[in-house]
């Protein structure tokens, strides 16, 4: 590590549980950020700005004016921009020493199951089913930790998923595939407060930080906050032996 880097890096190396030893994990760590959109803005920069070596943004969408209520890693300038490669430039400007590669084409297949294995950390901040259930296939065939975050009207989630652990669950453990598609949940159509997504993404970050760095304990089960009385609720999620992803059979 160098001067300049212990000294952009030193309020994180004062940390006990982080140190020189944890920063340069986080200098060595890859991320795979699927969405760069609400939850995946202030992702992109925290993870940048904390020295996460390499980040890989992937999102196919355009910014539209309605994103900008939220998406701050966007602004009007970008408007008509691939979402990913704005995102890219903005954590850029935090961290020029970052490695920040933009995927402008949706992840399925065979490049979705590269880019999961190619990375140490996961985040999930799409905000489509189907491509929750895809993420999270790939991430469990990898055997790569899955960080999942969601957020809607004035109510978050977030849930760490680790296939390393032989008896934690997995995100189809939590919602089984059921048929409905993208059509139980939008915030297109339902609306979400601007700094809820930040929050929640902010939670996401903090996780991957804690899984690359191998600080503190990574969070377990389901946590929920509801943003209108500001009370988060854990709940325990148990691994399904019927799961159709993780399941005995």
């Amino acid at each position: 590590m160098h001067d300049l880097d212990l000294l952009r890096y030193s309020r994180q190396i004062m940390l006990e549980a982080i140190d020189i030893e944890g920063q340069e994990r986080l200098l060595a760590g890859h991320v795979l950020v699927v969405g760069a959109g609400g939850l995946g803005s202030p992702v992109a920069l925290y993870l940048a700005a904390a020295g996460v070596g390499r980040l890989t943004l992937a999102d196919a969408d355009e910014v539209e004016l309605s994103n900008l209520q939220r998406q701050i890693a966007h602004g009007e300038a970008d408007l008509g921009r691939n979402k990913a490669e704005s995102a890219r430039e903005a954590a850029q400007a935090l961290n020029p020493g970052c490695r920040i590669e933009a995927r402008t084409t949706h992840l399925e297949g065979q490049a979705m199951a590269a880019a999961v294995a190619a990375a140490d950390v996961v985040l999930d901040c799409t905000d489509r089913f189907s491509s929750r259930y895809a993420i999270n296939a790939a991430c469990r065939a990898a055997g790569v930790p899955l960080v999942s975050g969601a957020a809607i009207r004035f109510s978050g989630q977030l849930a760490v998923f680790d296939p390393r652990d032989p008896e934690g669950p997995c995100y189809a453990c939590l919602y089984p595939p059921d048929g409905q598609g993208d059509a139980a949940l939008s915030c297109a159509e339902s609306g979400v407060v601007a700094p809820l997504v930040g929050l929640i993404g902010s939670f996401q970050a903090l996780e991957a930080i804690k899984l690359l760095a191998g600080a503190g304990t990574p969070h377990r089960g389901l946590a929920t906050f509801d943003g209108l009385s500001g009370e988060w609720r854990r709940f325990t999620v148990p691994r399904d032996p019927h799961c159709p992803v993780c399941g005995e059979a």
